[in-house]
């Protein structure tokens, strides 16, 4: 593809499949002078099987109006907590832990799935970076 000059590059947080002309779909991609419908066909054909999951889309928007959009899975901190069943992690991580730990079957899941959007694919290291957000939230590794 060539060079073509970048107008906006945004970010939203979208249902899986749900995508519609209505905000905060319409309303931003409006902003920019985007025929909406070249995302939102796009994106609820590509994850109509993860159907309600909460989903981050990068989204680039160049001169022409024309787009390019990536879809992110699920923050590595929502999986953690879905796993465990908790609402929210600790508010005081060093000091107050969360009483449930993460198994290390449950770390390499979310470390494999995870793995697709980083730039690596050293299994290893997707997994020190979900024990990582693990600890920030108060949460210990079993093992």
């Amino acid at each position: 593809m060539a060079d073509k000059a970048v107008k906006a590059n945004l970010k939203m947080k979208i249902r899986a499949g749900q995508a519609s002309p209505a905000p905060p779909v319409g309303s931003t991609l409006g902003q920019y002078g985007v025929n909406m419908m070249d995302f939102i066909n796009p994106f609820n054909e590509q994850t109509k099987d993860m159907q309600g999951a909460e989903l981050t889309v990068h989204i680039t928007i160049y001169e022409d109006r024309s787009l390019n959009f990536r879809v992110v899975s699920t923050p590595t901190d929502d999986r953690i907590r879905s796993v465990l069943k908790i609402d929210k992690g600790s508010g005081r991580p060093n000091s107050e832990k969360i009483t449930k730990k993460l198994s290390q079957s449950d770390l390499l899941k979310i470390a494999q799935d995870k793995a697709k959007d980083m730039n690596t694919d050293k299994i290893d290291s997707v997994k020190k970076m979900v024990a990582g957000t693990a600890r920030s939230m108060g949460v210990e590794i079993e093992g």
